[in-house]
């Protein structure tokens, strides 16, 4: 049988390929040394949707098990043949023990949000990939908070059509790695391929451009404030916990939280509850928000405005805590807060009323 320059035949070149398809890792890593390879943006993107089976956003349960098994095994060159350290690699294989063992490490060290399951952002941690293309993914500088997303998001989206489109994703690309000092490195070409890359990958719904959602997952902020266990009962929330959170959304120090630092706010507040949210969601709620906390009907939240929301928000997380304990389902927090906003208005009024009476005389109709 004729044997071709790489000293195979053509069956053997044949076999290698099949065997290559039944790990898809395998075909990452080098052919001599086993290490993986730099991927290109389209290759990450090839891994990312061969594991994420479900189409979910997420790698997990079985996929996971799935991906850790391969990524491990395809140091191997083939499924083939015996173990030994006479092979020029020695052979891996994952037991069951094993891979139980290697998933507890993988997600300590790569899991961020210890939520069980890998996400997009997390992998790209894990898997070597181009220079510029990792820089977008902005691993050691996320955003302070969601106040300094909003300012982002409405400088990005310049028709204020409530979506970034492809046009707007590239210039966000681009100035992105203007930042990093990278654009020079660059082509147009490239730009347009990282684009098209990160849509395919956050583009949840598959309308071509990104919404608030899913623009906050490649975009994301340190932490949502308000997702902290002190709010989840009205008992433990105290002064200094709410001027920190004004602190954290009145960036300009004015003494009221408005504008970019409204919507950054709201979007906090609308994520505790819908995780798949657009524009017109946000500014949805934000006048039902305002309809029954803008006491003074601003358009502005103050520091006593901000306050009554969040006891609002620590009252229904102890209310949600007693309802689990007693197998039952807790109400929407985001009603709530809104139905305490007007009772407050309601009895603002009966005692602006009351004091008007006292003053004047209680016959007095004025």
């Amino acid at each position: 049988m004729a044997v071709g320059s790489d000293g195979l035949t053509a069956y053997q070149r044949k076999m290698n390929s099949q065997e290559k398809c039944n790990n898809f890792m395998r075909q990452f890593r080098d052919d001599e040394s086993r290490e993986l390879k730099k991927l290109t943006a389209n290759q990450f993107m090839e891994v990312w949707s061969h594991y994420d089976a479900d189409g979910n956003g997420y790698i997990e349960g079985s996929e996971l098990d799935g991906f850790l098994k391969e990524f491990v095994s395809s140091v191997n060159a083939n499924d083939a043949g015996p173990e030994g350290s006479d092979a020029p690699h020695r052979r891996m294989s994952v037991s069951d023990a094993m891979l139980v063992e290697l998933k507890e490490c993988f997600m300590e060290a790569y899991d961020d949000n210890q939520d069980g399951k890998i996400e997009i952002r997390e992998l790209a941690q894990l898997l070597p990939m181009e220079e510029n293309f990792l820089l977008l993914f902005r691993f050691d500088n996320p955003l302070e908070s969601s106040v300094e997303f909003m300012k982002i998001w409405k400088a990005y989206d310049r028709d204020n059509s409530g979506y970034i489109e492809a046009d707007e994703l590239k210039n966000f690309l681009r100035d992105l790695l203007r930042e990093a000092k990278k654009d020079q490195d660059v082509s147009e070409d490239k730009l347009i391929e990282y684009t098209d890359t990160m849509l395919q990958v956050f583009d949840q719904n598959k309308d071509g451009k990104l919404q608030l959602s899913e623009m906050a997952k490649l975009l994301p902020v340190k932490e949502n404030f308000l997702c902290r266990s002190v709010f989840k009962g009205a008992s433990k929330l105290t002064k200094e916990d709410i001027e920190r959170v004004f602190a954290l959304y009145d960036r300009d120090n004015n003494g009221t939280i408005e504008n970019e630092e409204l919507n950054g706010f709201l979007k906090d507040l609308l994520e505790l509850v819908k995780k798949d949210y657009d524009a017109l969601d946000l500014q949805e709620f934000q006048d039902a928000i305002m309809r029954g906390c803008d006491f003074n009907k601003d358009g502005k939240i103050n520091k006593k405005e901000l306050t009554m929301i969040l006891l609002a928000l620590a009252k229904h997380g102890a209310e949600d805590d007693m309802q689990t304990g007693a197998g039952m389902v807790g109400n929407n927090p985001l009603a709530e807060i809104a139905t305490m906003g007007m009772k407050a208005l309601k009895l603002q009024k009966l005692r602006v009323r009351h004091f008007v009476n006292r003053t004047l005389g209680t016959n007095s109709t004025s």
